[in-house]
């Protein structure tokens, strides 16, 4: 098989190498084409351009597979923490058990933000979305933590463990702060003897002289959304990370402008819409059989189904579709809304409009339905999301500033306005 690729422009013809990936992708490497020929390709969304070579995360969304360095999702969901995924995505490997200690240690003390910093909550009106807070916030600790954010690659990489763990561990502690903040409730610290979920819930719900302790049910479901949540490759905001990093920007930098991308409704804020969507059902009296009908005419819209990479069933959503009947059933908590959502999977993984258009479950189908019960607002899920994906950013920054050839990413365009057009005065026009 030939290992180049043959593009024809104006009748001359151009050869462009192939990049083979380790799980068989193919790529047509067109970084010369422009210098050769003066054309750029045209990719509307970049749906079809691989914008770098990367060895954290493998998705093949005909098949239903997600890997993290090449561990599947479902084992991972198995066995591992939230915490030893996130070491095996920033670092590479699965730590010892030594190193995942040292890593927890690190975490926890880590884990309060600076002092200064509080008063920076009281700028904001009650009302501020969290995560307007959470972008603010992680991109002021460059100003806490100066020596951690050079916007030298080579100095920052030389503080990484450090700057790692401040992004981590104190991306929840902003999370739970912003959330007291807007019940006007007194902030709770962490405390250092916590694991990180216990410890988040601990800040989120935790009273002066009453102390929240979680049911273990409920920290290990949050535990498993925040793993399948901790990277999924170069989608809408982990791009943006490795664009800004691309600049030479710190790591606070370019994961707050993460979270900012992450905010976007058509990203982060999909199992909002899922709640949304299984509330009105609820108020209207239906189980989801008169939605389904009014999906299938375009009446209505089915919200969790369907993935700009997946044309099969998203692994993640196998898995935490079971956990979260696991944890009502646990917790021993009826919510209608769950009946509601089995039944909408049940119908639609049957029916034949739903399948021949590929429009199966994802991950945010039942996460939004585990975290209300949880007690979590509907309006602190997208910042959840940005938690659990922080050592996913923090991986592809890692990646970024290490590449020895970097260089920063700047997409061309395809110019549509207005010709060379003659100035005209003021006073004429």
């Amino acid at each position: 098989m030939a290992n180049e690729a043959r593009i024809i422009v104006e009748d001359k013809e151009y050869t462009c190498p192939i990049i083979t990936g380790t799980e068989g992708e193919k790529a047509v490497d067109i970084r010369a084409l422009r210098g050769d020929s003066g054309y750029v390709t045209f990719d509307e969304g970049y749906a079809n351009t691989g914008s770098c070579q990367s060895n954290i995360t493998f998705i093949d969304g005909e098949k239903g597979i997600l890997r993290y360095r090449g561990y599947p999702i479902e084992e991972l969901a198995e066995h591992s923490t939230f915490v030893e995924t996130a070491y095996l995505i920033i670092y590479g490997e699965l730590p010892t058990c030594e190193q995942v200690e040292a890593f927890s240690s690190r975490l926890a003390r880590n884990a309060a933000v600076p002092n200064d910093m509080e008063h920076f909550f009281e700028g904001y009106p009650a009302k501020s979305h969290p995560m307007a807070i959470l972008s603010g916030l992680i991109n002021s600790l460059s100003c806490f933590y100066p020596q951690y954010a050079t916007n030298n690659h080579q100095e920052d990489l030389a503080n990484f463990d450090e700057v790692a763990a401040a992004a981590l561990s104190q991306v929840r502690t902003i999370a739970a702060m912003s959330y007291r903040m807007s019940q006007r409730l007194p902030y709770i610290y962490p405390k250092k003897d916590l694991r990180y979920v216990e410890n988040f819930l601990h800040m989120m719900f935790s009273e002066p002289y009453s102390e929240y302790i979680p049911e273990p049910e409920v920290s290990k479901a949050l535990n498993l959304i925040l793993l399948l949540h901790a990277d999924h490759e170069q989608n809408c905001s982990t791009s943006t990370v490795r664009m800004v990093a691309s600049s030479e920007a710190n790591l606070f930098a370019s994961v707050a402008a993460g979270v900012c991308a992450l905010w976007g409704p058509l990203h982060g804020g999909a199992n909002m819409a899922v709640i949304n969507m299984l509330e009105a059902i609820h108020a209207d009296g239906d189980d989801g059989s008169t939605f389904i009908a009014d999906a299938k005419t375009g009446r209505k819209k089915l919200m969790g189904f369907g993935h700009r990479v997946y044309k099969n069933y998203d692994p993640r959503a196998k898995i935490i579709g079971k956990a979260c009947e696991r944890v009502m059933n646990n917790l021993g908590v009826e919510d209608p809304l769950l009946d509601i959502a089995k039944h909408l999977e049940e119908v639609a993984l049957q029916d034949d409009y739903f399948i021949s258009r590929k429009l199966y479950p994802n991950v945010d189908f039942y996460s939004g339905i585990i975290m209300r019960v949880i007690g979590i607002p509907i309006n602190m899920f997208t910042v959840m999301f940005g938690i659990g994906r922080m050592p996913g950013w923090i991986a592809n920054w890692k990646e970024v500033a290490e590449h020895p050839n970097g260089r920063i990413y700047r997409p061309r365009q395809i110019y549509v306005g207005e010709n060379q057009r003659k100035y005209v005065p003021r006073d004429q026009r």
